[in-house]
């Protein structure tokens, strides 16, 4: 097994290294998305009227249940499938760009994949809008060396085009929905429907080409909806979707409730993950009642909640009142760019301490990708660049910890160091907190990350193998950076065995 982060300058990927072979998969025209470019902003827009005058996610995903049942799909939607007592499955969240971080994960996810039974992608299957021709080089392609099924739960970038894109390809090439009737005049229905961004008329003409790079029988799945039970071996795998601003509607609540009943171990995934950056999000249910609730619910009998959505990894053991840890999981590094830890402030939630807490990648990498970034971004290189020891010396300063890295030479945290990690952002301890009023993490995360996408390594992407007996689940973290060493010998990033009795 090769050196991982926590080992390593050069298991992290920094350093004189040779390239991945990632770029062999990848199509001779790639679209790079930048989401400070305003048109593509406005073609996301979909979130912010949802924002604003009120979330259609909820009615269009009914009918689309409703349009799925109607053609026959079971109403418990569970995929009964024949695994056996012991098995492997993948997890890859937030995929869909279509650049270089993206196949970048490709090589060592196959690497590692091999023998797996299924893979679940998590959130985010495309960007920047669920288009369905954009499925070819963002999905078939990257995956078409990949022999097992694939089951999905979309984002909320896959419902910019109200999930047309994704049901056609998941959901038994399902048809459009029919047209609803015009709002109100000068009501907020209307104001939304003025504005709303839908998918061109020519969309998905290039959908059956596309299909045959996943055309072996192998391959096949069809999944009974956007949200959806998996039972496979000992478990049962929960999707849910969280549409575009991270809530349930009631029919999915409720339908949550029952399949969770049981004693059977369950593992939810879902694409607006519980526990992120130091903070917990339960998840609303519309009509009552949190995500979280059922989660913890001791008669469920969950043991882990894997979110994407934030493109990092992160995990937080939480133990519960009755005396069991749940593992709650980040896990939204499979392509697309990547989301900062620097900016996790040190960790106390829910009895989870910065002694439990993992993260990938590690802060002290984070800050010195970042710096490097915006180093030749605004071409102050030298001045802005900080070097990884230096960039792990002033994060543990910041938290007050000790480098998560075994450290080289001893670094002097000089000020303008200091000064860097503070405009980048950088967490620190919460009685500091307290005492800086500005939101410097707020600003960092809304203006300096949607920027943040780069063409070479290291990445920091990642992505999850849950090899499952019938007394545990064993989750591991692999790391792909777009160097070859990674590529040849992922490195694991994190492990954890969960108990299942």
């Amino acid at each position: 097994m090769s050196d991982s982060s926590r080992d390593t300058a050069a298991g992290a990927g920094w350093g004189e290294t040779e390239p991945g072979t990632y770029r062999q998969l990848m199509p001779a025209r790639v679209e790079k998305i930048s989401w400070l470019d305003p048109r593509m902003l406005w073609a996301a827009r979909n979130g912010v009227l949802a924002s604003w005058f009120g979330d259609p996610t909820g009615r269009t995903r009914g009918r689309w249940v409703a349009q799925r049942e109607a053609a026959g799909v079971p109403a418990d939607k569970v995929i009964r499938r024949t695994d056996p007592d012991r098995f492997s499955f993948m997890v890859i969240g937030d995929t869909g760009e279509g650049d270089d971080p993206q196949y970048a994960v490709v090589p060592g996810f196959l690497r590692v994949s091999q023998d797996t039974s299924f893979t679940v992608l998590a959130s985010d299957v495309i960007y920047p809008v669920g288009g369905t021709d954009d499925y070819g080089t963002k999905f078939f392609r990257p995956y078409r060396d990949y022999p097992a099924p694939v089951y999905a739960i979309p984002g909320n970038h896959d419902w910019y085009e109200d999930l047309g894109g994704f049901m056609r390809v998941f959901c038994d090439d399902a048809p459009p929905l029919p047209a609803e009737p015009a709002p109100r005049p000068l009501t907020r229905s209307w104001l939304r429907s003025l504005l709303w961004h839908r998918p061109p008329a020519h969309d998905g003409q290039r959908l059956a080409e596309a299909r045959k790079l996943r055309s072996a029988a192998g391959q096949q799945a069809v999944q009974p909806g956007p949200y959806w039970a998996i039972d496979a071996g000992p478990v049962r795998i929960i999707g849910i979707d969280t549409g575009l601003l991270g809530t349930l509607d009631a029919q999915q609540g409720a339908w949550l409730r029952e399949v969770s009943q049981g004693p059977r171990p369950k593992i939810l995934v879902t694409g607006s993950p519980l526990y992120v950056d130091g903070e917990h999000h339960p998840c609303p249910i519309e009509g009552g009642g949190t995500v979280d609730d059922i989660v913890r619910a001791p008669e469920h009998h969950y043991v882990a909640a894997i979110g994407g959505d934030i493109h990092n990894y992160q995990r937080y053991p939480v133990r519960l009142a009755d005396g069991r840890t749940l593992q709650y999981v980040v896990s939204g590094g499979g392509g697309a760019f990547m989301h900062a830890t620097h900016t996790i402030p040190r960790v106390r939630v829910a009895g989870v301490t910065e002694r439990e807490f993992r993260c990938y990648p590690l802060r002290g990498d984070s800050l010195a990708f970042y710096s490097r970034l915006y180093g030749r971004r605004l071409r102050l290189r030298r001045f802005f660049a900080l070097t990884e020891a230096e960039a792990q010396a002033v994060v543990a300063e910041r938290l007050g910890i000790p480098p998560t890295r075994a450290p080289g030479p001893e670094v002097r945290v000089t000020r303008r160091i200091r000064w860097i990690a503070g405009l980048l952002g950088t967490g620190s301890r919460p009685d500091r907190r307290k005492r800086f009023r500005l939101p410097v993490r707020k600003i960092y995360t809304q203006l300096f990350s949607p920027s943040s996408a780069t063409y070479s390594p290291p990445f920091f992407k990642c992505f999850l193998r849950l090899d499952v007996t019938p007394e545990s689940v064993r989750l591991r973290c692999h790391a792909a950076t777009g160097n070859l060493a990674q590529e040849l010998s992922p490195p694991v990033e994190d492990e954890v065995t969960i108990p299942l009795i």
